[in-house]
Formats: C-alpha cells, sequence, structure tokens
C-alpha cells in the first residue's frame, strides 16, 4: 500500500509539475503565468461571460486568486469586467478581442500538449484512466471532507 501510495504521489506530482512548466511556458509569450492558461481556456467556453464565483467554481480556485488573475488580464487587455445592470460585483467576465486571439492559441497548444502527451495510450486505457482517476478523485475528496476513518472497515 505504502509503495502504491508513493507511486501515485510521485506521478501526480510530476504530471502537475510538467504541466505547470508548459503552461507557464506559453503564457510567458503574453506576459502571464501558467495559471492563467485555465482561465484563459475557461472564459473561452463562455462567449456571454460568466461571474467571477462561477469562474472560481470551474477552475476550482478561490476568490482572491480570480481577482488577482482578472485584474492582471484585465491590465493586459484580455479580459474586460461588463455590469449587469448597474451592478459591477456580479458583474461578467468576458474575453476581449485579443483575449479570444490568446485564448484560442493556447486551446491550441493544450490540444498538443495532450495529444503528445498521451502518445501511445489506445483509446480503451485512457477511458479506464480517466474513469479511475475520477473515482479516486471523487474518494480522496470525500475523505478531505470528512478526514480519514480509524480503519478502513
Amino acid at each position: 500500500m505504502v509503495e502504491r501510495f508513493e507511486k501515485f504521489s510521485f506521478s501526480i506530482f510530476e504530471l502537475t509539475r510538467l504541466w505547470h512548466k508548459l503552461a507557464s511556458d506559453e503564457m510567458a509569450k503574453y506576459g502571464l503565468k501558467g495559471p492563467h492558461a485555465t482561465y484563459l481556456t475557461t472564459l473561452y467556453r463562455y462567449e456571454d461571460g460568466i461571474t467571477a464565483p462561477q469562474l472560481c467554481e470551474l477552475c476550482g480556485k478561490d476568490k482572491a486568486d480570480v481577482s488577482r488573475m482578472m485584474s492582471i488580464m484585465e491590465k493586459k487587455g484580455l479580459v474586460v469586467k461588463e455590469a449587469v445592470g448597474n451592478n459591477m460585483y456580479r458583474g461578467l467576465l468576458k474575453l476581449t478581442d485579443e483575449g479570444k486571439i490568446a485564448a484560442q492559441h493556447v486551446r491550441e497548444r493544450v490540444a498538443l500538449a495532450v495529444d503528445l502527451a498521451g502518445k501511445g495510450v489506445s483509446d480503451k486505457d485512457r477511458e479506464i484512466f480517466y474513469s479511475s482517476l475520477e473515482i479516486i478523485s471523487a474518494n480522496l475528496r470525500k475523505l478531505s471532507e470528512e478526514g480519514l476513518p480509524e480503519s478502513a472497515d
């Protein structure tokens, strides 16, 4: 069991580290950091815009991170916040035309990275892998919320 834990932990850490490096390399072209890639690709899917709380939920980030990242992207001219009615509090975050171009480029680079990273993995193995990963993630989420039981029984 401990060996499985170590292998799992190392693999997840390694995947995360390598993904962040690739994302950082790509986002540097825009004067941004790696985490901005997730925000760009997410905002791209919502042409009519989304609220900051929705972006938090979709990206798995807290309000402070979303606020900080959107501020940077607004200053770069990639994102704009539009009021809903007269209320900026629940305003919609939208990509500018320049932001859409950047997001499309990032999406293309992400697709290439995913294709190349999955080279040699069959469709069946990929399906099993993602299914297993979702199950493990759900189980770990539950454990993190409820805490570890005293025994596995």
